[in-house]
């Protein structure tokens, strides 16, 4: 359920301060905070701020089309460090089709090229019947 549009956005009050401080500066000095769950609203466009993810924090630039979003949303908590090694070899082994076999058009030569990598070599049955 969304809030309620006679409360307005929800900014944490000391966030407010802070943006209000900087605007009579003239300064623009990065503003931190801890506070994910607020809403950007159009006096923060300009400002930087440095928004914790749970263990550092990124540094933000406001701009136009981040108004309406919260601080949060710009500040990944979690880090992808890409698929397991076991995923990747299966999918070299044509468990999922790549985008450059879909998009390229069928020939006789293509596809014999094609057919030794993807079949197994009687050495590798041998190390899979052999780890068994």
């Amino acid at each position: 359920m969304t809030r309620g549009i006679w409360k307005g956005p929800f900014v944490h009050p000391s966030l407010l301060k802070k943006v209000d401080k900087l605007k009579d500066k003239g300064k623009s000095q990065p503003i931190k905070t801890w506070s994910r769950n607020s809403t950007i609203i159009p006096e923060f466009v300009g400002h930087s701020f440095l928004i914790h993810n749970g263990r550092s924090f990124i540094p933000i630039t406001i701009s136009e089309e981040m108004v309406g979003h919260k601080l949060g949303e710009f500040s990944p908590t979690r880090k992808f460090s890409g698929h397991t090694p076991a995923d990747k070899k299966a999918a070299a082994e044509g468990g999922a089709p790549s985008a450059a076999t879909k998009s390229a058009p069928s020939s006789k030569s293509s596809a014999s090229s094609k057919a030794p990598a993807t079949t197994p070599t009687p050495a590798s049955k041998g190390k899979d019947d052999a780890k068994k």
